[in-house]
């Protein structure tokens, strides 16, 4: 049965105000991401022959490691694991207090009041605005961006503050040109490196002066670090937490999805500033009842050997490579970033001679509908699209086999820019 049929009834009125009030599923906008689903099946139909590659989607290619598979089913088989986790196992916070001393050089972390577990790093940034934000409060959020603490900053009357990340500025957000009656009113600073969608990576220097700008003003600051153990060429992981100070502001929420290959695990911690932990941890117990107990043991056992991830990030290391040389033979300015697992570039304005590309938007739908290659476009700070190398491929002989046919596909055009 139709949902149109119901928007006549009382339910209809009862919406609040936050999603949409009485206009709540009213809307005919069609936003990116189900443009996007639309224009692939389109695709599809239309070249029945022809495979779809997915360079869009945003979570690893792969299962996570036998090793913490088999732990899971270890631990999920013993009847003491089988009750509420809570707010977590020592075991867990312990493991993620030595992983960030071991992969990050991050001193000092107490296990037991500076760590908890997340059920992911997603519901962590859905749950720190109630921890701050009150009615008026600014959030400032950096875009292009992930917006999910800005969205529950809305829901609960505060304002978002957005801070663009241009390249000019190498992706980073110039703190210096916050206004001075925003920083004041600013309760929450978020960050996010390496950065999702442009791959640009901080700077211990960055950081330092982060630290010294939330001091001023009196600012907390969340770092979302899903990707910062995924780098390349020599870069060494960087924690936001190891840099002086950034305790005393500031706490970090690192995930095991992107790293481990976990997405679907559910599994991360924040860590930090002792209080804010403290205030998460009772705004958590409010909102989930802990993550499954075997699945906090396979982590720790995860987190334990960081080589699993060592092994992913020289993949995308390998994958990388490929691409951007695929892509400036073509005639973009694509440049390997420093982490994360996308590649960030500039669209083309046009086909010579051709369609025209007012937005990155307009040119991710001609890739998906001409070309079956489907990317993410933004166009918040710039018109850019976003590759990911977690395409489906398995072995090297199959990523040079998918990246020799983006060449393929993409050679019979001459883009402009």
């Amino acid at each position: 049965m139709s949902v149109e049929k119901y928007q006549t009834s009382f339910i209809q009125e009862q919406f609040a105000v936050r999603i949409g009030g009485s206009d709540y599923g009213k809307d005919t906008n069609i936003y990116k991401f189900e443009k996007i689903k639309r224009a692939k099946a389109a695709a599809k139909k239309a070249h029945p022959d022809m495979d779809l590659i997915d360079m869009g989607v945003g979570e690893p290619d792969e299962m996570a490691d036998a090793g913490i598979v088999a732990k899971l089913a270890e631990e999920a088989a013993k009847p003491e694991n089988r009750g509420y986790a809570d707010n977590g196992i020592a075991e867990f916070k312990q493991a993620a207090a030595q992983y960030l001393k071991d992969v990050f050089s991050v001193e000092g972390i107490d296990a037991e009041t500076e760590v908890l577990h997340t059920i992911g790093a997603k519901p962590a940034l859905a749950m720190l605005p109630t921890v701050f934000v009150n009615p008026g409060d600014v959030v400032i959020m950096t875009v292009p961006g992930y917006p999910i603490m800005g969205t529950h900053t809305k829901y609960l009357g505060g304002e978002v503050y957005n801070v663009q990340l241009t390249k000019e500025n190498d992706f980073l957000p110039d703190l210096d040109a916050i206004p001075e009656s925003i920083a004041t009113r600013a309760k929450l600073l978020y960050l996010n490196y390496p950065n999702n969608p442009t791959g640009a990576a901080a700077t211990p220097e960055f950081f330092g002066k982060v630290v010294a700008w939330a001091k001023k003003h009196q600012v907390i600051v969340v770092h979302d670090a899903p990707y910062a153990a995924l780098t390349y060429d020599g870069a060494k992981p960087l924690s936001f937490l190891s840099v002086p100070g950034a305790k005393d502001v500031g706490v970090e929420l690192h995930s095991l999805s992107k790293s481990y290959n976990m997405t679907g695990w559910r599994i991360g911690f924040i860590a930090g500033n002792p209080l804010i932990v403290k205030a998460f941890g009772d705004v958590k117990d409010n909102n989930d009842s802990g993550q499954f107990i075997a699945i906090q043991k396979a982590a720790a056992y995860g987190l334990a050997k960081p080589q699993i991830t060592e092994a992913i990030a020289a993949k995308y290391s390998r994958r990388h490579d490929l691409l951007v040389a695929v892509l400036n033979e073509i005639g973009f300015r694509a440049e390997k970033p420093k982490g994360s697992f996308f590649l960030y570039v500039e669209a083309p304005k046009g086909i010579e001679g051709g369609e025209r590309f007012e937005t990155a938007e307009q040119f991710s739908q001609y890739l998906i509908r001409e070309k079956l290659i489907s990317t993410v476009p933004w166009d918040d700070a710039g018109n850019f699209v976003r590759f990911s190398v977690t395409f489906i491929a398995h072995g090297e002989t199959e990523e040079k086999r998918v990246i020799n046919e983006i060449k393929r596909r993409l050679t019979d055009v001459r883009f402009e820019f």
